[in-house]
């Protein structure tokens, strides 16, 4: 599933390729992906309208409009985004397409149609909407909010980390590779977490996270990029440890698997 790191992505790709265009068309091929609201209407609405800026939440992509407003993208499990120009062809799995005044083309592509594309007034209102908590790079979300959002909470560390509605951005893999970082076990409750730890793991969030992004690595795209000293990169049951050369351990997760070193990451006690 794609990621804070692989929506940052999309985000600069977007940013690079088609910000400043009008568009002239849009072309809904599966109009299951849009989210309350209907093809027409969508085609409707952004006939002449602008990309005027971008921002990204979690693992949502805003499009700021002009006239104003918001374009709502939502990747799920395996969707992406993908500039083309006048003559080539679209790719497949090809949702929505954009068609701008220029000959240029966005498509928003998702072959499980997991995700979605919708539109928004206000980009604040829609993150409150959507029930998301910080974003796990944006700059307000510092030790102590994440303090704060650990306080009372008896669950899991992991599960907690791929809470959009306490932390926006991060999934299954990367918070194994944050976990990994930290050294911490993924069954280790938040409430037994020593202030050490805490400090620790938040440092992990912002660490990894960055890295993935100047990197250019998403969760499960161009995974190559990484540091070999990441776990994601050997992230395989009976796979080495990249620090230690343990072997590499699975285990379910409400139906998620986690990859963990045993050694690296001691369970809890």
């Amino acid at each position: 599933m794609p990621e804070l790191p692989d929506v940052e992505l999309f985000k600069r790709h977007l940013d690079t390729t088609c910000l400043g265009r009008t568009i002239r068309h849009v072309t809904v091929n599966d109009a299951r992906i849009l989210s309350d609201i209907s093809a027409g209407e969508l085609a409707r609405r952004l006939d002449g309208v602008r990309l005027a800026e971008s921002r990204r939440h979690g693992k949502h992509l805003l499009v700021g409009l002009d006239p104003p407003g918001w374009l709502t993208m939502h990747f799920g499990m395996n969707g992406s985004l993908k500039h083309f120009r006048e003559g080539e062809s679209d790719p497949p799995y090809d949702r929505v397409r954009f068609d701008f005044a220029d000959g240029h083309h966005l498509a928003y592509v998702n072959p499980r149609l997991f995700g979605g594309v919708g539109l928004a007034s206000d980009a604040v209102a829609f993150i409150a909407e959507e029930g998301l908590g910080p974003d796990a790079l944006d700059p307000r979300f510092d030790l102590a909010a994440f303090e704060q959002a650990l306080v009372g909470r008896k669950r899991d560390v992991k599960s907690l980390l791929m809470d959009q509605a306490v932390i926006a951005g991060i999934g299954n893999i990367y918070s194994d590779e944050i976990l990994f970082h930290a050294g911490i076990h993924p069954r280790q409750r938040c409430d037994r977490l020593s202030a050490e730890a805490k400090k620790r793991l938040f440092s992990c969030i912002k660490e990894v996270l960055h890295t993935a992004v100047d990197a250019a690595a998403g969760a499960e795209r161009l995974v190559d990029r990484l540091p070999r000293t990441f776990l994601i990169p050997h992230r395989e049951r009976g796979r080495r440890c990249p620090r230690c050369g343990a072997e590499i351990t699975a285990v379910k997760f409400s139906g998620r698997t986690a990859y963990y070193c045993p050694r690296c990451q001691p369970g809890p006690g």
